[in-house]
């Protein structure tokens, strides 16, 4: 299968927590299929969003494949890096609101993540078609600080390095009187959550002609 753009995520091994978020979202990115979601009324809706990226963290954003690399290539340099990388360890992995969506984020020595994350960016940047002006137009909509822009004109999206902040995203934007119901039927269903939190591993993962993505390779973290 080809795919249309990459991805370095962190996507939760299998357990608890994996079932949880492919279930939630109704799509469970490990094995590319759809999965059968809770019976809460607007469920659907709510995750509409996030449902095509399926369960996960963010490390390395979205990017399109240069054309003198080949996945052959990124999966080595990918395996490469993630043999040099110690693994994160947080406090904990918490429900939280990030503005106006539901997210469960690392508590606690999220300076670690942010190490992985940054040399996620970095260390596979030569693989990344730079972004073109359509692309640049849509993201600098949001508004962005100084520091983003010079972000997303450097590695092609405003929210990494410092800006970055790991999230595994629950929803789409919910309005204020939403977010307390959501919460919730969120709390419900969510197994215990780690405590901590390590972050051990990065998954490879790609979009597939259908706009949603797959996990590709999971990788350890053994530096």
């Amino acid at each position: 299968m080809s795919y249309s753009r990459y991805s370095i995520f962190y996507v939760p091994p299998e357990g608890g927590l994996a079932d949880f978020g492919a279930s939630w979202l109704g799509w469970d990115i490990m094995s590319g299929r759809e999965v059968l979601q809770p019976d809460l009324a607007d469920l659907r809706d709510i995750t509409m969003t996030p449902r095509k990226y399926g369960f996960h963290g963010t490390l390395k954003p979205p990017f399109r494949l240069r054309q003198n690399r080949t996945i052959a290539e990124l999966e080595q340099a990918t395996s490469k890096l993630a043999a040099s990388l110690v693994p994160a360890i947080c406090d904990s992995l918490e429900l939280t609101t990030l503005g106006r969506f539901l997210a469960l984020t690392p508590q606690g020595g999220i300076a670690s993540v942010q190490r992985v994350a940054q040399a996620c960016v970095r260390e596979l940047d030569a693989f990344r078609i730079p972004a073109d002006a359509p692309e640049l137009a849509r993201r600098r909509k949001a508004g962005l600080t100084a520091r983003q822009e010079a972000l997303l004109m450097q590695w092609g999206y405003p929210y990494v390095m410092e800006e970055f902040r790991f999230h595994l995203t629950l929803s789409g934007g919910l309005s204020p009187d939403q977010i307390p119901h959501w919460i919730e039927n969120a709390q419900r269903c969510l197994p215990d959550l780690p405590a901590p939190f390590v972050l051990d591993q990065i998954a490879l993962c790609g979009e597939r002609d259908d706009g949603r993505f797959e996990m590709l390779h999971r990788y350890t973290l053994a530096g």
